[in-house]
């Protein structure tokens, strides 16, 4: 690996090209620093590109927080956030393309993880290791190796890991799960997902490219495979490539699988996972991830059943994605809009009373990034902490290893291997790029 001296050079020369300065100082803040209600929170962005940048906008909308460093690999992105905060005549955060100079330095509190998902591990891992808390965009890893490492690290170091599952703070979510728990449902016999977006498609092929200026592509691919450049595997369409991300199960699933593990408390892995698919609708496009997937977890007593359409944005009750518990007495189908239940019948009688519609007030993801500055600063129970985005990834990473290896899956959660099949054990941990290195704890 380069030396770190060669590090703080490229850094410097990305912030000379955009007027920022990169000092990053040193203070007397330690680990375990119990902060006031009048202390100031410096966090760092690393990832600032989409969801990273959102969850920075709400997170600075808390009292006393303030964006120390931005941190990325692409230079154009670091110039266009620095330029919306001279705009907004905020204070310009330093800059940095080395996420490891934003956890040497003392003066930051907290991270903001909002990379490709290949990315979220290394960086999760140390900034653990370096004292920091951290909030991380979901799923909480690209692989079920690099989230039991990330877990590992946050219990041994004690960090804040909040996991981007913003619908942990939604109040129409809530309501929505006690009820599931009220009983009122009856004997609850399926818990159903499905998602259906068009970027699911991909995108039509374009010839490999040069490396776009003021990208450092090599920094990018980190621990992942080398490759030539194609902006299909950059920038917003990564999440359709296997080397990166996990297509539409592991991108919008583990949001809907997380609404079904809460509501029915899970607190182990599925008894076996078995998945369909393919890309059955556009083979033609760019994606090595499923167009269309089915997946089906047994659990003790009830199935948990994903699908997915990539392409397409219709779906039950004309939602284009939802959960839905099938109930002895009726059913509740949510979304992010509203939750409804539909009663059964036994003749003319329902078998339960109507229940009103209950909208949501779109509030949930400011609503999670006060809930991590309130869990830093008077030590409120995180609503996302990480055995919960753990969770949700792993279903949904056994899902995707059990369609890769086209096997029925069986994962022992003690042994942290798939017993069943070695084809598909040898999937659950990567084998890092050198001179990248898989973390141990």
């Amino acid at each position: 690996m380069s030396n770190r001296r060669s590090f703080i050079k490229t850094s410097a020369a990305a912030a000379a090209g955009i007027g920022v300065s990169t000092s990053l100082s040193a203070s007397l803040w330690s680990p375990g620093r119990v902060l006031g209600a009048n202390d100031r929170i410096n966090v760092a962005l690393i990832g600032a590109r989409n969801q990273g940048w959102w969850d920075l906008e709400d997170m600075l909308k808390q009292s006393n927080v303030e964006c120390h460093t931005l941190c990325d690999i692409d230079s154009n992105v670091l110039k266009d956030k620095v330029e919306q905060f001279r705009q907004n005549g905020d204070p310009v955060p330093n800059i940095t393309t080395d996420y490891r100079l934003v956890l040497d330095d003392k003066d930051i509190d907290a991270v903001i993880i909002g990379t490709p998902d290949h990315w979220h591990c290394l960086p999760t891992v140390e900034a653990c290791q370096a004292g920091k808390h951290v909030y991380v965009e979901k799923p909480l890893a690209n692989s079920v190796g690099e989230i039991n490492v990330m877990l590992d690290a946050a219990r041994k170091y004690k960090s804040l890991v909040q996991v981007g599952q913003q619908q942990r703070s939604g109040v129409h979510w809530h309501s929505a799960i006690d009820f599931v728990k009220s009983g009122k449902l009856g004997t609850i016999r399926q818990v159903k997902f499905w998602g259906n977006f068009n970027y699911g498609a991909g995108n039509m092929p374009v010839p490999d490219s040069a490396v776009p200026e003021g990208v450092d592509y090599d920094r990018w691919l980190g621990p992942a495979p080398k490759r030539p450049f194609n902006k299909n595997r950059f920038h917003g369409s990564w999440r359709m490539f296997r080397d990166y991300g996990g297509g539409l199960l592991s991108d919008w699933g583990v949001h809907l699988i997380d609404m079904g593990l809460w509501a029915m408390d899970v607190k182990s892995a599925p008894i076996s996972v078995q998945a369909l698919g393919g890309n059955f609708a556009n083979k033609d496009h760019a994606l090595e991830m499923p167009d269309t997937l089915t997946v089906l977890w047994e659990m003790d007593g009830y199935n948990m059943i994903w699908e997915h359409n990539g392409g397409v944005e219709r779906g039950p009750y004309d939602q284009g994605y939802g959960v839905k518990f099938i109930g002895s007495n009726g059913t509740l189908v949510a979304d992010r809009e509203k939750w409804r239940i539909f009663p059964e019948r036994f003749g003319e009688e329902l078998r339960m009373e109507e229940v009103p519609e209950h909208p949501s007030d779109h509030k949930s993801h400011l609503n999670h990034c006060e809930n991590f500055v309130r869990a830093i600063r008077y030590g409120d129970s995180l609503n996302a902490e990480i055995e919960y985005g753990h969770r949700a990834a792993l279903f949904a990473h056994l899902g995707n290893i059990s369609y890769w290896s086209n096997d029925r899956v069986i994962y022992d959660e003690k042994k942290r291997r798939i017993t069943n099949s070695d084809k598909a054990d040898a999937l659950v941990t990567p084998a890092y790029r050198a001179p990248w290195k898989f973390p141990a704890i």
